[in-house]
């Protein structure tokens, strides 16, 4: 998941000096890429991981000197080297790492704040950081999907990110590029909203599901009518839960097109009912647990499955339901990269 979800539930309710931490660039490879960012706190706290341990304790000596002067600032880490001769760690990662510093003052904060509350209602955001030649920050700015925007910026917005917005851009390559309207380098990053998983069933199998999706960057809706089942103690990662009957169930679901939905109620009629409920729903993912000769009795007078995967999850032989929820969970990764690529490819 990208770890700017766990920052932002932290950052507004923080009542100490943060450092952001952002790679802004990479040339060749690296266990993380551009967009990725991480939280160090003044009493040592870190949240999130740039690298899979090479950078972060240095990045953590690093950062002490930036908690009272305010400034931004760049640090390069060359991991191509096999030996120690580099900065210390001998990594040998083939990679160059530009990693930006950006002590979170007020106004910063606050504009994180928004962005939150941006991503939480389903909508993507564009960030424009304007760079100096040594990779500092002068200015920055947030633009939303539909054209709102927020930040400390100077001066007018190119062009060329208002042409982005206005197609409605599904991807902004991150990264580092010049703009000759700013006769300056910028960096560039798309925030995209978590993507939404939604159970229908809260039985014991529903629980593991839930909690590994929820590591994995999702975020979790769970619905059944059961409310001994449906509920808060049973899963407590989950970002809601409603208890109510598939009818009226749906009719709370604002669905969008890159929804993940699963059914597992282990009720044939109300498995029944989803499935009727939601085939007129536009959604990126729909599976349903249990056998395909099942699915296809769902579905009566042995409708074709179309889109909907079942046996649902990756074929691994899995059992149990920490097995079978790891199998689904696997295969929602699967699927959102491979939708994130055909949308790429289509822009190319």
């Amino acid at each position: 998941m990208e770890s700017i979800h766990q920052i932002l539930d932290v950052i507004h309710l923080s009542s100490q000096k943060d450092i952001l931490a952002t790679i802004i660039d990479v040339q060749g490879s690296a266990y993380r890429k551009e967009g990725t960012s991480m939280l160090f706190k003044e009493d040592g706290t870190r949240v999130g991981l740039l690298s899979a341990g090479c950078i972060e304790d240095d990045l953590a000596e690093r950062v002490k000197d930036l908690f009272n002067d305010g400034l931004s600032q760049t640090i390069v880490f060359d991991m191509r080297a096999e030996d120690d001769l580099s900065w210390g760690q001998g990594a040998g990662c083939n990679g160059v790492l530009r990693v930006l510093l950006e002590p979170v003052g007020h106004c910063l904060r606050s504009h994180l704040h928004t962005l939150e509350t941006y991503l939480e209602a389903g909508k993507s955001v564009v960030i424009m950081k304007k760079l100096t030649h040594d990779y500092s920050v002068t200015d920055y700015i947030f633009l939303t999907e539909d054209h709102q925007l927020f930040g400390e910026w100077q001066g007018s917005i190119p062009a060329r990110i208002k042409c982005l917005l206005d197609s409605r851009s599904p991807i902004v390559k991150s990264g580092i590029i010049y703009m000759e309207e700013l006769s300056a380098p910028v960096y560039l990053h798309h925030y995209q909203p978590k993507s939404r998983l939604i159970i229908f069933g809260a039985g014991q199998d529903a629980i593991p599901l839930v909690q590994f999706a929820s590591k994995a960057g999702f975020s979790v809706l769970v619905s059944d009518w059961r409310p001994a089942l449906c509920n808060k103690d049973n899963f407590p990662s989950a970002t809601e839960c409603i208890v109510d009957f598939p009818v009226a169930a749906i009719k709370q679901i604002h669905f969008r097109p890159d929804d993940h939905v699963i059914v597992l109620t282990h009720n044939f009629k109300r498995d029944q009912e989803l499935l009727q409920l939601l085939a007129n729903e536009k959604l990126g993912y729909l599976g349903v647990l249990g056998s395909r000769a099942r699915t296809l009795r769902l579905l009566s007078n042995g409708e074709d499955l179309g889109n909907i995967r079942t046996p649902v999850g990756l074929p691994i032989g899995a059992e149990g339901p920490e097995e079978i929820a790891i199998s689904i969970v696997a295969d929602l990764i699967r699927v959102k990269r491979l939708q994130k690529n055909s949308k790429m490819d289509a822009m190319r």
